[in-house]
């Protein structure tokens, strides 16, 4: 049986700590980081240019938020999987943010291993919507 294919991931966070710590995560899994990037505009180019299975956007970041490469990506990416990243959790982040085609939402100050498992229901329920 061939080896089970990694998932190719780019993470995009304006705080290389937080991209540090993401990526960590991230790692632990069957993943590859094919990229990473620390502002909305960056995030679009390389999405399309990398075409990964899964991104990790930070919401809040410079030349353009993250609510905006969202949209972008989903526009010529209508099937992306993008978990959003925040420090922020009311109720119109979300909304907004799922209303633009986010995959799901992960709170930064979420404990390690419950970062994880959120990511891997999210890909699990993401790969069944597909089928």
């Amino acid at each position: 049986m061939p080896p089970k294919r990694k998932i190719r991931v780019i993470v995009v966070d304006d705080e290389t700590h937080v991209r540090t710590l993401i990526k960590s995560v991230i790692s632990t899994m069957n993943c590859d980081i094919v990229g990473e990037a620390g502002n909305g505009r960056d995030a679009v180019s390389l999405f399309d240019e990398l075409k990964p299975n899964m991104m990790l956007l930070d919401i809040n970041m410079p030349l353009k938020s993250g609510k905006q490469a969202l949209s972008e990506i989903k526009k010529t990416h209508p099937n992306a999987f993008i978990i959003m990243l925040t420090s922020l959790t009311d109720r119109e982040t979300i909304e907004d943010c799922m209303a633009l085609g986010a995959s799901g939402l992960i709170r930064k100050d979420l404990p390690l291993d419950d970062m994880r498992e959120v990511i891997k229901q999210t890909w699990k329920a993401y790969r069944e919507s597909l089928q």
